[in-house]
């Protein structure tokens, strides 16, 4: 049961989430992204986990902090050996700024949700080798 309200929920399901690979492709939340889909097939993975460490719990922070905490969710990722690509979640009409991301190849669901809850994040997307982006909350 969500205890998100209603408009955050829909916000973070109009967003765009924009992976920076070559070449770029944009994610929908519940629409199949056959980009998506070959990415995970080239690199012999089930699922991917599109999270960032921007803005804890939809609080904006100083673009100083929110890199910080942004370089230490690599750092932590590089750490784990993760195949990531970065991006950037951007909601198409709304006033908030877009989030500097990551698409992390072949992370289970509930390390994806350890990473969320450790970044104080509301939520992520994940898919699963149907290449279909879904919201999850931790």
């Amino acid at each position: 049961m969500s205890t998100l309200p209603p408009e955050l929920l829909q916000a973070f399901a109009e967003t765009e989430y924009i992976v920076h690979h070559e070449p770029p492709f944009t994610m929908h939340i519940g629409q199949a992204c056959p980009e998506l889909q070959a990415l995970m097939a080239e690199h012999f993975t089930l699922s991917a986990t599109f999270i960032t460490a921007w803005n804890p719990f939809s609080q904006r922070l100083h673009n100083k902090e929110n890199k910080a905490r942004q370089d230490e969710l690599k750092a932590n990722l590089k750490n784990r050996r993760r195949t990531f690509i970065d991006g950037i979640g951007q909601h198409p009409s709304n006033q908030w700024p877009g989030e500097p991301s990551v698409l992390v190849l072949g992370l289970r669901l509930d390390a994806a949700k350890s990473l969320a809850r450790h970044y104080e994040q509301h939520a992520f997307v994940w898919a699963t080798s149907d290449g279909v982006p879904e919201l999850v909350q931790p």
